[in-house]
């Protein structure tokens, strides 16, 4: 309801003559109240002004409560209907699905289809390294957060320094001074005591200005000079003022005026912090609260500098200066930038010591960029393919790092397979074996020592009896889609691919873009743990005879899931957008999932950006991948498969039993040098392997006298 223009001029006409009263107690605070309550009220009711006439979406249909008619009662109904109708549609994406949860839709149903099913894969990577921050961008010239706060540390080490040096240095030279004022001859053979302390003194004052940096120099020449001085009037008697100290400091015993020796110690023993010449308090424990026998107060036995040195950080965070901190950040631009003006004559390097060296090492420069891009990635990919086969629980891929130029080729393959239902992983160690040749010489094979070019390697029968791999793998495939089904529709979108060449190669009709930045890969990974160790504690407790209450995989995934209730997905996802604001790191891909007609999955196109400011360059990876057979049987790559894990393939060899041997041998070659220590001159056994051969044989002999016996 709307007051009349009128009421509202007669009334606050009213309140501003009293307002004006010289006599009104309070005239400033009655007119500010009404102007912020006036002025509140136009920014709030601007544009939603009170009118007598309903707007155009409020019901027409009004209600008149004064006669009964079923007409209006039905169309009160109808309009309420359509009201809720309405709201629905805004709001209800499952019923009345927008562009984005429409895409979300396909792109979960493709993906659901895509992992129940056999298929190959067929992907290439390529690399590319750009600057940071663009020429023209805004930031240009600017220092990310943690760079800014490594270089003000390194500033305030370096400024600290150079004035430490440099007051040294001048108090040094005055106190150099003094003591050549105050000698009365040089150095010299004789044997004049004073002299000869004179030289010695001299001589400490050298010795100081050389091992110390800091002000432990100004005190030692200090004390030098005052050593110098006392030795030349040693004959002359001291004078003490009114209450009994010299001009030092000190009285006739040598103390000062709060009672302290020249080391810091009082007339009791004990220094500024009541501790004595061996770090014990009156008590007799030390600063960590121990006795000398490692004792706290209550008699407990143990070291509580943890508690001490998190009070002593919690001291030192107290005790930081924001302000400071704000000068030393204005005086380290303001030198940065005559350093810039000046072409490089300034005070301050930022690339100065260890940790400008550091952070010099890291910078990429653009010229550096254009030759890493020029000679190095341009001609650098990944490759892979791979046959997935979901009913057999087995992943079989070979991986291929490729340079090629016009001048050199040369390629890394290293294939791999994986198999959950036999919790076992066979890979062709060819590739690696040079590096396990550095690491272990001795027990690393030739190629031409190995019966079979790939090796597998299983896990444990004491592992898998309590968790079989094909668990984890179910677990595994089937939270992929329902994390994913809980992320936010607005993180898919349609997009439009005519122009898209990478579409019209594989021949999709459509695509979506999922983007996964630093909060949407936070949330991923809480979810799928979520559903991972929900799924592992369904299992358990399907198999009740296996796992009892006190088993230890019971009470680790309860355990798990009790953490879980403590934090939501999203927490992870703040937690990664936090590590990624204040590190040199990037958690941010783009993924673009192509579909046919029919909703299938095609390809899949991933950008993924690693680097930071503190490299100046960002490594952008960009991967893309085809699902299709004709692609697949046309790959170089291919016959590599088929050869290391196809029908055909020679059985691979057992890495269990190999490390066994390994350890075995280890082992006898202990037992031998042991028993070298207990050789006599006439040894029985000439050799090593002699030993090794007689103590094989009472291993046989204790055996078959151990099978008689049963």
């Amino acid at each position: 309801m709307s007051l009349p223009t009128h009421y509202l001029q007669r009334r606050y006409k009213g309140q501003l003559r009293k307002s004006a009263d010289p006599h009104n107690k309070k005239p400033a605070v009655i007119t500010a109240a009404y102007l912020l309550v006036f002025g509140s009220a136009a920014v709030v009711l601007s544009g939603c002004q009170t009118s007598p006439t309903p707007s155009k979406n409020a019901s027409q249909a009004m209600i008149d409560f004064n006669k009964v008619d079923s007409a209006q009662g039905s169309a009160f109904n109808a309009q309420l209907l359509a009201n809720d109708q309405r709201y629905q549609q805004l709001f209800d994406q499952t019923k009345y699905p927008n562009s984005e949860s429409q895409a979300k839709s396909r792109l979960l149903s493709a993906i659901r289809q895509h992992l129940a099913g056999e298929q190959v894969a067929v992907a290439q990577a390529h690399y590319q390294v750009v600057p940071f921050t663009k020429a023209d961008s805004i930031d240009a010239g600017s220092s990310s957060l943690l760079r800014t706060m490594i270089e003000l540390y390194a500033y305030k080490n370096q400024n600290s320094a150079d004035y430490s040096d440099s007051d040294t240095d001048a108090q040094v030279a005055e106190a150099r001074a003094e003591l050549e004022a105050a000698q009365s001859n040089s150095c010299n053979d004789n044997s004049n005591d004073d002299a000869y302390e004179v030289c010695v003194v001299d001589s400490d004052i050298d010795y100081a200005a050389e091992a110390y940096t800091d002000d432990e120099a100004v005190e030692a020449a200090q004390a030098a000079v005052a050593a110098a001085v006392a030795a030349i009037n040693s004959d002359e008697a001291e004078s003490y003022d009114a209450d009994g100290f010299n001009q030092y400091g000190y009285d006739q015993d040598g103390y000062d005026r709060e009672g302290y020796d020249q080391d810091g110690y009082n007339t009791d023993g004990y220094d500024y912090q009541g501790y004595d010449y061996d770090g014990y308090d009156v008590n007799g424990f030390d600063n960590r609260g121990l006795d000398e026998y490692g004792y706290d107060k209550d008699g407990v036995y143990g070291d509580n500098s943890d508690e001490e040195d998190s009070s002593a950080s919690s001291s030192r965070l107290g005790r930081l200066n924001p302000k400071g901190l704000l000068r030393d950040y204005e005086a380290m631009q303001n030198q940065k930038q005559q350093a810039a003006t000046q072409g490089g004559a300034a005070a301050y390097d930022p690339f100065a010591g260890m940790i400008g060296i550091a952070l010099g090492m890291l910078q990429r420069t653009p010229e550096q960029v254009e030759a890493m891009n020029a000679y190095q990635y341009k001609h650098l990919t990944f490759n892979s393919v791979s046959h997935y086969q979901p009913k057999q629980k087995q992943l079989q891929s070979v991986y291929s790092y490729d340079y090629s130029t016009p001048t050199l080729s040369s390629s890394v393959q290293i294939p791999l397979a994986i198999d959950f239902n036999n919790s076992r992983i066979t890979i062709d160690p060819s590739a690696l074996l040079p590096l396990v040749a550095l690491v272990n010489p001795e027990h690393t094979p030739l190629p031409e020592q190995m019966s079979s070019h790939t090796v597998n390697f299983g896990l444990p029968e004491t592992i898998t009896s309590q968790l079989p791999s094909a668990v984890i793998y179910d677990a595994v495939i089937a939270a992929i889609p329902d994390s994913m089904a809980e992320l936010s529709a607005e993180n898919f979108s349609a997009v439009d691919i005519r122009d898209d060449a990478f579409a019209k190669e594989v021949g999709a009709e459509r695509a979506v873009k999922v983007y996964f930045g630093s909060q949407q890969s936070g949330e991923m990974i809480g979810k799928m743990l979520k559903y991972v160790s929900r799924s592992l504690a369904r299992y358990v407790e399907a198999n009740p005879d296996k796992y009892t209450d006190d088993a230890a995989l019971k009470k680790a995934i309860n355990k798990i899931q009790l953490y879980n209730k403590g934090y939501q997905s999203a927490d992870v996802g703040a937690l990664l957008q936090l590590i990624e604001a204040i590190g040199p790191i990037s958690f941010n891909q783009v993924n673009y999932y192509y579909l046919d007609r029919a909703d299938r999955l095609l390809a899949k196109q991933q950008t993924i950006n690693i680097g930071g400011d503190l490299m100046g360059a960002r490594t952008a990876v960009l991967n893309q991948i085809r699902y299709d057979q004709a692609s697949f049987n046309q790959h170089a790559l291919t016959p590599l498969l088929a050869q290391s894990f196809g029908p055909n393939s020679q059985p691979a060899m057992d890495g269990n039993a190999w490390l066994t041997s390994q350890r075995q041998r280890t082992e006898q070659l202990r037992q031998a040098r042991y028993a070298r220590y207990s050789y006599d001159d006439d040894s029985t056994y000439e050799t090593t392997q002699d030993y090794i051969d007689a103590v094989d044989a009472v291993k046989t002999e204790d055996a078959d006298i151990s099978l008689d016996s049963q």
